[in-house]
């Protein structure tokens, strides 16, 4: 039996000052692999017995014209092309194997199709031939590509490498793949700077190269993917591009060709290629056979004489060429330029795709011989098309140990080994194994690589870096830049209480309420707990003064009451005395609910004590200036008014506007009561625990009813400041007013703009203040008289001197 393979040799380059045609030194291998898989079907005694395989060689040139002249070539049988005519004496041809590329696939299974000719493409899997209304000859050996994609994004994730170019061809595939990356690349956040696209019918020409490989050699990108065919890399190697050592990393696919002329004259170039390469077993014997073969057995000596002119790349040749090329040569000794020794994907394919076409074959045979004779054979054999059925549903297990199978929706996905092309300096070369990426592993099992491996580059052992912007630091997010790309930013600070505790944060976080962030804002620290304890200075401080004067006013009381009967007692409403000084004496004490931890109790009682006991001070001060103005300015002889002179009126005047607030007290604490809270926010590394008022309406109410009677106080007594009475105290009172509300006014823009444990302070200072302005306005000069000039305590001296 015969068969055919379409496989390319040759390829005529555009440059011809060196030979007059470019090497594909990958497809050479192609030559023993297939004569190595007939051989071996050949010996298999289970297989195609007493049947012998053979093939025809044409070559395709990755050329769409010679690729279907070599195509109708073969159909004819004759140099002289006859389309619908076979001009063979005798053929027992049953199937084509061709198509490294697709774009060959194509031009050949368009052909083949006409006459229903099975065709087996060994080309990497492309999805469009599994369309079998438009390609029903044609199948694929090579295995689903399908997650390639996810390993490619795989090792830029594990590299931190996020920001790339990418070489695709022009067509669907191409067109696929890109879009496939785009998708995986956003979900890991990886972005494409560029994307080249060569045109399919420019791929063996210079002009693209020209047009982009400059470009993509100068640009600030480090990583670049290319994702073509087994030819593609050509493109490459004959650009006019010089040799200008760059700092590039290239991850490249299965399909591209590594022994192709660019990696020998840009070696530095390419040093740090990695390749996502088809994982398979090792075929038996095939390496040893290579090893050990002399390359005429195959070919009559044009296989090492084609390939061993290439390696001096143009240099002086032995004057005896015959010297070169030793009969007894082996294949080994050739560098990794320019030959493999391991089975490559393309000759994997190929050695699956002959055993698939002799299992189908043989299962044919088995079929018809159980209803034709021997002498039948040959009339069996006629019509080629008759292998459809058998070879979709053939399956085998190779000698490799895979499992293999011809119809595409059983097909696996393909494994990859990750391999690492190195350029010595010496102008050799080697592959290394430095990971596996396999799709259908469990999760986390998929990607392995071993990077200290990996050789890079020849300026150092680092990783590259393939980044558009440097990582943003802990503290620090990243601030989006206008018009680029996701993977293109800035690095900004954390604001004011947020922080970011891992490389290139999107956005930073608040810290919790009980935590602040440190001062390179990566992480956060415990606030710490703090009130106005009485322990601390302040808190000291402040105690001491609301004891010392509630003690001086307890003295002030004690002296008043000690020297009841004295003219100036009498004559400034003792009772109404001993109710203020009683109500100053709270008025210092209530200080000392605001100082220490709060609790439910102290916050309910803070301020409505402070509230009531000011209220019932103040409207004592009002009685008393009411009862000076009532006598003196108000009051005529048998006026009505009189009545309003009664001893009890002062009471009543306190009792009511101390009720008063008593009742909006008591309304606030029904309503919106003041209740114990931690602070959070009013100072950075602190918990300040204080009292909420509930309700700053019901506060603001308090003092403004407060000052209101304070100013009604001051007005009254401002006016009866004059009054010709020896015992007015209309003057006194009018300056205690004053201090009083200069303290409260002043008190509320400061207690609006202070924070934290500030605000007790002020509340405080400003309670004591206030206190100690009424007791030392009021009743100090009258304990100066009792107790330094009790002489003048007479009620004839007093009404002489008029002195209070």
């Amino acid at each position: 039996m015969n068969s055919m393979t379409g496989t390319e040799v040759f390829q005529s380059p555009p440059n011809k000052t060196c030979k007059p045609y470019q090497l594909i030194y990958k497809n050479y291998q192609q030559f023993p692999a297939l004569a190595f898989t007939l051989n071996e079907i050949n010996r298999d005694p289970n297989l195609l017995p007493n049947i012998s395989l053979g093939f025809h060689l044409y070559n395709t040139y990755s050329n769409d014209e010679r690729t279907l002249e070599s195509s109708l070539r073969w159909l004819s049988g004759l140099d002289r092309l006859i389309p619908n005519y076979n001009c063979k004496e005798q053929t027992k041809s049953v199937a084509v194997l061709g198509g490294a590329t697709s774009a060959l696939s194509i031009q050949m299974g368009t052909l083949f199709d006409l006459y229903h000719f099975p065709q087996i493409s060994y080309g990497p899997f492309d999805p469009v031939f599994t369309d079998k209304a438009q390609f029903p000859s044609l199948y694929q050996m090579a295995p689903k590509e399908s997650s390639l994609h996810r390993g490619i994004v795989h090792l830029l994730v594990h590299f931190e490498w996020n920001w790339i170019g990418l070489i695709v061809f022009d067509d669907m595939k191409g067109d696929g793949f890109l879009e496939e990356m785009k998708e995986e690349m956003i979900k890991n956040k990886v972005c494409m700077s560029f994307t080249e696209k060569i045109p399919t019918s420019d791929r063996n020409h210079r002009k693209p190269s020209e047009t982009f490989m400059p470009r993509i050699l100068i640009s600030e990108v480090k990583v670049i993917v290319i994702h073509t065919d087994t030819d593609s890399l050509i493109i490459l190697g004959i650009s006019p591009t010089p040799n200008i050592p760059t700092k590039k990393v290239w991850i490249a696919t299965s399909h591209s060709n590594i022994n192709t002329k660019p990696f020998y004259h840009y070696g530095y170039i390419f040093h740090a290629t990695l390749f996502f390469s088809h994982l398979t077993n090792e075929v038996p014997e095939f390496k040893t056979l290579l090893q050990a073969a002399i390359p005429s057995q195959y070919t009559d000596g044009i296989f090492l004489k084609a390939i061993h002119p290439s390696a001096s790349k143009c240099l002086v040749q032995p004057a005896n060429p015959e010297q070169a090329y030793s009969p007894n040569a082996s294949l080994k000794t050739l560098s990794l330029y320019s030959f493999e020794m391991t089975m490559s994907t393309l000759s994997y394919n190929i050695y699956n795709s002959i055993y698939a076409v002799a299992w189908a074959l043989h299962e044919m045979l088995m079929r018809k011989s159980e209803k034709k004779s021997i002498e039948d054979e040959e009339y069996l054999l006629t019509h080629s098309w008759q292998l459809h059925s058998y070879l979709k549903n053939t399956q085998f297990k190779n000698r490799a140990g895979d499992q293999v199978f011809v119809d595409e929706n059983r097909r696996p996905e393909a494994q990859y080994a990750i391999m690492n092309y190195v350029f010595f300096p010496n102008k050799t070369d080697l592959l290394l194994h430095v990971g596996d990426f396999i799709p259908e592993a469990p999760l986390n099992q998929d990607f392995t690589i071993c990077a200290d491996a990996i050789v890079w580059d020849k300026w150092g052992s680092e990783v590259p870096s393939g980044v558009c912007s440097d990582s943003c630091q802990a503290g620090f997010r990243k601030s989006p830049l206008e018009g680029k790309a996701a993977c293109c930013f800035n690095c900004s600070p954390c604001s004011e209480g947020e922080i970011s505790n891992q490389m290139d944060a999107e956005q930073c976080m608040k810290c919790p309420e009980d935590k602040y962030p440190n001062e390179q804002r990566d992480h956060c620290l415990p606030k710490l707990v703090t009130f106005l304890d009485v322990k601390e200075a302040w808190g000291m401080a402040l105690t001491f003064l609301a004891i010392l004067f509630s003690l001086l006013t307890a003295l002030i009381l004690c002296i008043f009451v000690k020297f009841q009967d004295t003219p100036i007692v009498k004559a400034n409403n003792r009772n109404l005395s001993y109710t203020l000084l009683t109500s100053l004496i709270f008025c210092f004490l209530c200080s000392l609910l605001f100082i220490g931890r709060p609790t439910t109790a102290t916050c309910l009682l803070q301020q409505t004590v402070f509230a009531v006991v000011f209220t019932v001070a103040v409207s004592s001060i009002l009685a008393k200036t009411i009862i000076v103005v009532l006598a003196f300015r108000i009051i005529r002889p048998r006026s009505r008014i009189r009545m309003f002179l009664h001893p009890r009126m002062s009471y009543y005047v306190v009792l009511i506007c101390s009720g008063i607030q008593g009742l909006f007290c008591a309304i606030w604490l029904g309503t919106y009561p003041p209740f114990p809270e931690a602070d959070t926010r009013s100072e950075s590394g602190h918990i300040i625990l204080r009292c909420n008022e509930g309700s700053a309406f019901a506060l603001y109410g308090v003092l403004g009813y407060m000052g209101f009677l304070a100013l009604g106080s001051f007005t009254i007594a401002f006016l009866a400041r004059n009054l010709p009475d020896a015992f007015n105290e209309a003057k006194f009172i009018t300056f205690s007013m004053l201090v009083f509300c200069s303290v409260w006014i002043s008190f509320l823009p400061t207690y609006q703009s202070t924070k934290g444990k500030a605000m007790v302070l002020v509340e405080i200072f400003s309670i004591l203040t206030s206190s100690a302005g009424l007791l030392g306005c009021i009743f100090i000069p009258k304990c100066y008289v009792i107790l330094l000039m009790s002489d003048e305590n007479t009620s004839k001296h007093i009404k002489n001197h008029r002195c209070i």
